[in-house]
């Protein structure tokens, strides 16, 4: 194992003592030894009265004192606390100078005491006979005396857990005997990773290394010559090397036990680790950037590993059928890697397996129905061992197989965040042992069995956020006393038990919501002391709090009772716990009254969409100063933002919008420094903007909408260079837009300034938003061209395919859910989950004037455009085309001209157009995706003909055209299909009989066949429908 020798130095050495103090009696200590004894107990304090025995006059005889057992020399000290971390049994003082005259001690002992930061004494290294050092959490301090260097006959030091530092590693290469070297958390930051090896490559007898947490970086060299090649033990964990692990690692061939755990190795991980012959233990996780393919570092070897850890890495590919050949594994972790494909069915013959993390990687398929290699097991069960299984955080599939269940001695399941379906295992109950039980982001449907009542082991529960349905009664909870957590939020589930119910439970975290509770209040909830986190959100629950909940809440320090009717005034103070951490979300329900005061230790509170009336107190800051997400928004609030909201200096979201707040922002708010989100829009505040919100420097989101401000825009705003939201629109703001809106925001997503009093021409320089999705300046005074340069604009161009929430000030579960109103023919349409994918272009109501540039069919991830009542002119660029992301295309209310460009009818995703009021004429090219469009679209330019228009074209060029084109069409489509026909027909025929004679080949070729005849049915169906359309439309003419 991986301390074997370590392990035989003890017993040894308990051996060897225990025979000495068999002999103390018989042996008299040395004059000069008592006398060094004495004077050195004399510094030391000693409160538990550990050495009451140091009084007579034999200190052989003494506790802790061993002597050697012909000459009475004291050779060992032994004063480790026997207690840890008990204070009383802990020595402190002072370590004198009176142990140099033990001139033959070997051993000394003195971890787990407090010596009040004091330095390791110098006179230590004078020691020259000491073999065995132990000074491991003993409340030493200050630099390593470089002096322990002369300890030559040293084979064990443990300096571990001091506030140590050291210079260099100099003094250690005179440890030439050394066996055990142990400097965990000493900090050793001024060592290079070169100069450790330096120094222990002069230890050729080492066979343990503990060199956790001790601020080691740079590379790890690799010496000429290698002479520390008795190394078992290796431990160089949570350090900042940023090195590739070395290659001399594999040519050590003594060693069991290697941690490198989280100390920052990168690159290729060595495959000679699989061939260490006695390696049993291996730790590299999170690391980060480890790479190994999973197909070759499974491949072979790894005959002895029993512990294997390379969790968090970059491990690819997919796990090898031979990956059941580590027989010999007890402890597997892969988890938060990149490793693709199935699990393989050979994990069945690692017997001995007794936990198996395989989380947060890219596996799909469903589990293995069946597990292969268990007759070369003893129970002649699947994987009989397993006690904790964790596959969550992946693509699995398909149903929880039935050898799950027959896990016996599982005490530990999740499967969560997959894409499993189909009920949970009626047999659920049959895992006895089962604490831990996590379900939770899957697709199980059906309902919730009964057996799981019986599982009494059962602490954790999750089966949130699946498709689950059912009634969940008493009988669930039957056996369930030791229940501590318990969440089957976002189900729907209905909760049925009797009034007088009493659960044998107390949890201490309760989710149901989105579960039918209601109407009433649970009454049962009242049993519940210990309960912490309380989720009763989306849960139909009607009417008033009970007076006796707010009775239970001294423990509670979360409450999310969101969308419900509850109604009626809250109590205040609200009573909450007593912490640092309290969090409560009342929003959307039906609460009314004045906001109440809060207790302290607020640091969430959100109770928007509800009828609080009157004013936010003005003292809100002195309860609520360590408050970080503040939501009170929609709501009947007015009066003025009080000056003490800007004391509130943790707040990293403010939600005020949606009331009827008054007066002017107030300058204090610049002092939240750390606001990520400031949401004022839709009140009636007034004033300019002032100058000083430029000082928040971490705001991302802004909305001061639909207001009363007015004024130009305040220069300082260019400060706000986090930004990705900026809402000023539906205000009086004037002036022109200031240029430097494209040199300060290089993160702005969404940039709506409508319905203002801006002038003016449109800065060249809104090409420089390279981020920016969406352009709104719609209903202001813009005059000008269109600038070209907006076909610079980096985030339109790129047509977006991965959809990310939008989501700010997000603290513990809370967070502000960005949203944007687009205008589409005078429709508002919200988008808030699907926000990121929007882009759009909205310069509707202005007074732009020239020709729509074609550089702007170059934004190819455009979705919405609106160039509606200006004054531009020319024709649509053919080009138009281009735009195949667009859904939205207002271009009404301009003085176009010219045709409408027959491209259009590509664009497939093209849901509202609108090209009337306009100049357009000839005929409308009605095909394709234009045939879904009505009359209104092209109305009111009087140059256009023909269908959906009830204007005929006339008979001259461009009617005949229309004429013999659908002449022509419909006889060419006659034409095709019986040719088609035929020739389809002969195609078959000839290679029938051939093909006859071989079936595969027979197969493809039929399959193929069926496609050709299906595509071919669906085309003469919509030929022969559009045909119809235009007959229609010819007879109403």
């Amino acid at each position: 194992m991986s301390q074997v020798w370590l392990l035989i130095l003890l017993i040894y050495g308990l051996l060897f003592l225990n025979y000495v103090n068999s002999n103390a009696l018989a042996i008299e200590c040395l004059a000069s030894d008592h006398e060094a004894l004495v004077d050195f107990k004399n510094g030391l304090e000693d409160s538990h009265n550990r050495l009451s025995s140091w009084r007579n006059t034999n200190c052989c005889q003494w506790r802790g004192i061993y002597c050697d057992n012909n000459t009475g020399a004291v050779i060992s000290i032994d004063l480790h606390n026997p207690h840890p971390p008990s204070f009383d049994w802990k020595l402190s003082g002072e370590l004198r100078p009176s142990l140099m005259k033990l001139k033959s001690l070997r051993h000394l002992d003195l971890s787990f005491n407090t010596f009040g930061e004091i330095p390791i004494p110098k006179f230590l290294g004078s020691l020259v006979n000491l073999q065995y050092l132990n000074l491991s959490t003993a409340g030493f301090a200050g630099l390593i005396p470089p002096h322990l260097g002369n300890l030559s006959h040293l084979q064990s030091i443990d300096l571990t857990d001091n506030s140590l530092h050291v210079e260099n590693l100099q003094w250690v290469t005179g440890l030439v005997s050394l066996k055990y070297l142990a400097m965990d958390g000493v900090d050793l930051s001024s060592v290079a990773g070169t100069d450790l090896v330096s120094a222990v490559n002069h230890l050729p007898f080492l066979i343990e290394l503990h060199l956790s947490s001790c601020h080691l970086f740079g590379q790890i060299s690799s010496p000429s010559s290698l002479n520390f090649t008795s190394l078992a033990f290796l431990n160089l964990s949570s350090n900042a090397f940023f090195s590739k692990i070395p290659n001399w690692l594999v040519n050590i061939s003594t060693l069991e036990h290697i941690d490198m755990r989280n100390s920052g190795f990168y690159g290729t991980i060595p495959l000679g680790l699989r061939d260490l012959p006695k390696l049993w233990y291996l730790d590299l996780g999170f690391n980060y950037n480890l790479i190994a393919s999973c197909s070759q570092l499974f491949m072979k070897g790894w005959e002895r590993i029993e512990d294997l850890d390379l969790g968090n890495n970059k491990l690819y590919g997919r796990l090898p059928s031979s990956f059941g050949n580590l027989t010999s594994l007890t402890y597997l972790n892969l988890s938060n890697n990149t490793i693709e494909g199935v699990i393989p069915s050979s994990i069945g013959a690692i017997c001995n397996l007794e936990l198996l993390i395989l989380s947060g990687n890219d596996m799909t398929g469903t589990f293995p129905e069946f597990l292969q290699g268990i007759e070369n097991c003893p129970s002649r069960k699947p994987l009989s061992n397993l006690k904790l299984l964790w596959v969550r955080d992946n693509q699995i599939h398909g149903k929880i197989p039935d050898w799950l269940i027959q896990l016996e001695n599982l005490t530990s399941i999740s499967i969560s965040d997959n894409l499993l379906e189909g009920p949970i295992p009626l047999s659920i109950g049959s895992l006895q042992n089962l604490i831990v039980l996590d379900l939770k982001g899957n697709k199980l449907n059906g309902t919730l069995p009964y057996s799981i009542g019986q599982i009494d082991k059962l602490k954790y529960v999750d089966i949130s956020s699946n498709q689950l349905s059912g009634m969940v009664t008493e009988h669930h909870f039957s056996k369930l006393s030791k229940l501590i957590l318990w969440t089957m939020s976002s189900n729907s589930f209905t909760l049925n038990v009797s009034a007088n119910w009493l659960p044998p439970f107390q949890l201490v975290l309760l989710g149901m919501g989105s579960c039918a509770l209601g109407p009433s209040f649970p009454s049962w909830l009242k049993s519940q002391s210990r309960i912490s986190n309380l989720d009763f959100s989306n849960a139909s629950i009607v009417g008033f709090i009970p007076n006796w909940f707010w009775d239970i809440t001294s423990s509670l320090t979360i409450i999310n009772m969101s969308h419900n009717e509850l109604q009626g005034r809250l109590p205040s103070p609200v009573p909450m716990a007593f912490s640092l951490y309290v969090r409560l979300d009342l929003s959307f329900n039906l609460f009314h009254g004045p906001l109440p005061t809060m207790t302290q230790g607020f640091e969430s509170l959100d109770l928007s969409h509800n009828c609080f009336s009157g004013a936010i107190p003005v003292n809100i800051s002195q309860r609520m100063n360590g408050v970080r997400f503040l939501s009170l928004s929609y709501n009947q609030l007015n009066g003025e933002i009080p000056v003490s909201l800007g004391e509130m200096s943790s707040v990293i979201a403010i939600d005020l919008s949606g009331n009827n707040l008054t007066g002017r922002i107030p300058p204090s708010l610049a002092n939240c420094s750390l606001l990520d989100v400031l949401d004022l829009g839709n009140n009636s505040l007034f004033g300019t903007i002032p100058g000083s919100l430029g000082q928040l420097q971490l705001l991302r989101s802004l909305h001061l909408n639909d207001n009363h401000f007015s004024g130009d825009l305040p220069p300082s705003l260019r400060n706000l260079s986090s930004l990705e939201t900026m809402n000023l629109g539906s205000n009086i703001l004037s002036g022109v837009i200031p240029t430097w809106f494209g040199e300060g925001f290089p993160y702005l997503r969404i940039l709506i300034l409508r319905s203002n009093a801006f002038y003016g021409e449109l800065s060249l320089e809104f090409s420089k938003l390279g981020s920016l999705q969406v352009l709104d300046l719609a209903r202001n005074d813009l005059s000008g061209r269109i600038p070209t340069s907006l076909a610079d604009l980096k985030a339109i161009a790129e047509v977006r395919k991965k959809n990310k929430y939008l989501l700010y000030g997000e603290y513990r579960g809370h967070y502000y859910e960005e949203g944007l109103n687009v205008y589409v023919k005078n429709q508002m349409l919200k988008y808030t989950k699907t926000l990121s994918l929007v882009t759009s272009i909205d310069l509707s109501n202005n007074n732009f004037s020239g020709n729509i540039p074609n550089e702007i069919t170059k934004l190819f991830g455009l979705v919405v455009l609106n160039l509606s009542r200006n004054h531009i002119s020319g024709q649509i660029p053919k080009t138009i085309s281009n735009l195949l992301q667009l859904s939205s295309l207002d271009l009404s209310n301009n003085q176009l001209s010219g045709t409408i460009p027959s491209s259009l009818s590509s664009l497939s995703f093209l849901g509202s157009l609108d090209l009337s009021d306009n100049n357009l004429s000839g005929v409308i090219p009605y095909t394709g995706h234009m045939t879904t469009f009505e009359a209104m679209t092209f109305s009111r330019n009087s140059g256009l003909c023909g269908p959906p228009l009830l204007v005929r074209c006339s008979d001259d060029g461009d009617n005949r055209q229309s004429s013999d084109d659908t002449n022509d069409e419909g006889l060419f489509d006659n034409w095709f299909y019986m040719s088609l026909g035929l020739g389809f027909a002969t195609g078959i025929l000839v290679p029938y009989f051939i093909l006859t004679m071989k079936s595969s080949w027979g197969d493809v070729y039929f399959g193929f066949v069926d496609q050709v005849i299906h595509k071919l049915l669906r085309c003469t169906l919509k030929q022969g429908i559009n045909h119809g359309q235009r007959r229609k439309i010819r007879q109403r003419q």
